[in-house]
């Protein structure tokens, strides 16, 4: 077992590398990069606007700085050396898991990914609980009532929401429910209101569930279908499996047959699927959400810093989630190895 995990260990090592140079390669080729867009602030500002905007608005005083700034400017990013340099710079940074220091904020990737890291925990926690506790239990209903017109309603509602997408749910009740075009019920950016630290403790907890409502509610109901439809196949496909069979004939009360005999073996592909739901909860599905609810989460930074061609932000957020991701896989095989001993991964 332990010699697996070693295996996996070690295969993540060119996999990470991998993925963080065909970013950088990808990157190369984008414009726009920091370099330019601080030349177009002092462009903007030499020629009597007031910042960036201004250059864009049409500002053409300098039509460009002098050699000497752009210079001080690449040395200030590290752009004064060439690609193959900066790129091994950064894996040696990535090696001593130090992620750099963001040209935006003016500081260290891992300190602002976690003055983050609360507000995308948040939204994933209640996604994650929320979408478990409805669909287990739903498609377990399903399966029991296979074919009647409950499981035909309740399919046609999970796959309804299914398909329609989180970000798209979330400009709909942003529309309906903040002020946009009806009622005002929630509110419209946020998760906790500017005078939160003033309120009492059952007034943080009802101002905190307030605004989580609507991008919750956006993330949570497209999560229904995977979930509840795994669950109704997994009970259906215990329900016709032999020592069912045997303990119904054998006249044990179909409850027990239900909750101690299928429920437990049913819940094996769903309980091996706990830990890359729990992580893509919080890292995965929030990055739309944030922005569109304006959530100063993980998700909203990854959104800004490619925006603001804020490589150190990318590359960082970049490699924490994929090496996430990757011991997230390890995690999910180990775990379908203890649900499951008939499994084997290896000798």
């Amino acid at each position: 077992m332990w010699s697996y995990v070693l295996k996996r260990l070690l295969l993540m090592i060119p996999t990470l590398f991998g993925v963080l140079l065909i970013t950088f390669v990808v990157i190369q080729f984008v414009p726009g990069g920091p370099v330019e867009q601080m030349v177009a602030q002092f462009q903007g500002f030499e020629a009597g606007g007031e910042g960036p905007g201004a250059a864009q608005a049409g500002y053409r005083g300098r039509q460009g700085v002098d050699a000497v700034r752009v210079e001080e400017i690449k040395k200030l990013y590290g752009f004064d050396k060439p690609p193959h340099e900066r790129f091994i710079q950064m894996i040696g940074q990535f090696a001593r898991f130090d992620l750099g220091r963001s040209f935006y904020h003016n500081k260290d990737v891992a300190q602002l990914m976690l003055e983050k890291l609360p507000v995308s925990i948040s939204l994933g926690m209640w996604t994650f609980v929320l979408i478990y506790l409805i669909s287990v239990p739903l498609g377990i209903m399903k399966a029991v009532r296979a074919g009647t017109r409950f499981d035909t309603a309740t399919t046609f509602v999970v796959l309804l929401g299914y398909s329609i997408p989180s970000f798209v749910l979330g400009v709909v009740l942003l529309v309906y429910f903040a002020g946009g075009t009806y009622v005002q019920w929630f509110p419209l950016r946020g998760i906790v209101s500017t005078n939160w630290a003033d309120l009492g403790l059952w007034g943080k907890v009802t101002d905190y569930l307030w605004h989580i409502t609507l991008p919750v509610t956006a993330m949570v109901v497209g999560g229904f279908a995977v979930i509840t439809i795994l669950t109704k196949n997994s009970v259906l496909e215990e329900v016709r499996k032999q020592y069912v069979l045997t303990a119904r004939a054998k006249g044990v009360d179909e409850r027990v047959v239900l909750w101690k005999h299928v429920f437990r073996n049913a819940l094996i592909p769903i309980m091996t699927g706990f830990p890359a739901a729990f992580v893509g909860a919080f890292f995965g599905g929030s990055l739309l959400i944030e922005t569109l609810f304006s959530l100063d989460g993980l998700g909203l930074l990854s959104y800004e810093s490619v925006i603001r061609r804020d490589y150190p932000v990318v590359f960082g957020s970049l490699f924490v989630f994929t090496l996430i991701g990757l011991l997230t896989h390890l995690i999910r095989d180990l775990t379908y190895v203890w649900a499951d001993p008939r499994v084997k991964y290896f000798d």
